[in-house]
């Protein structure tokens, strides 16, 4: 993976407070927060889109039914009792 060098400006608060989580052992350099700060900024995205695509899913498959909570108790042991 090839890498690409950027220049950001950061406040002094913000540049203390990565320095602070280095310090602390959390990471080895700015460079390293910086890239887990950006994959956690891309799963958060990824899990939003899975959430909605989901809700679209529902909200399209139909009228709702009533809610039956004793048959899904009651498929929730039988499966309990398969996976023993």
């Amino acid at each position: 993976m090839s890498m690409h060098r950027k220049t950001i400006t950061l406040t002094e608060q913000q540049d203390d407070w990565v320095k602070g989580q280095i310090a602390r052992g959390h990471f080895g350099n700015d460079s390293e927060y910086i890239r887990d700060l950006i994959r956690k900024d891309q799963l958060a995205k990824e899990r939003l889109a899975t959430l909605r695509q989901a809700l679209v899913e529902g909200e399209s498959s139909g009228k709702p039914k009533p809610l039956d909570i004793s048959a899904i108790k009651a498929a929730g042991r039988e499966r309990m009792k398969v996976a023993d």
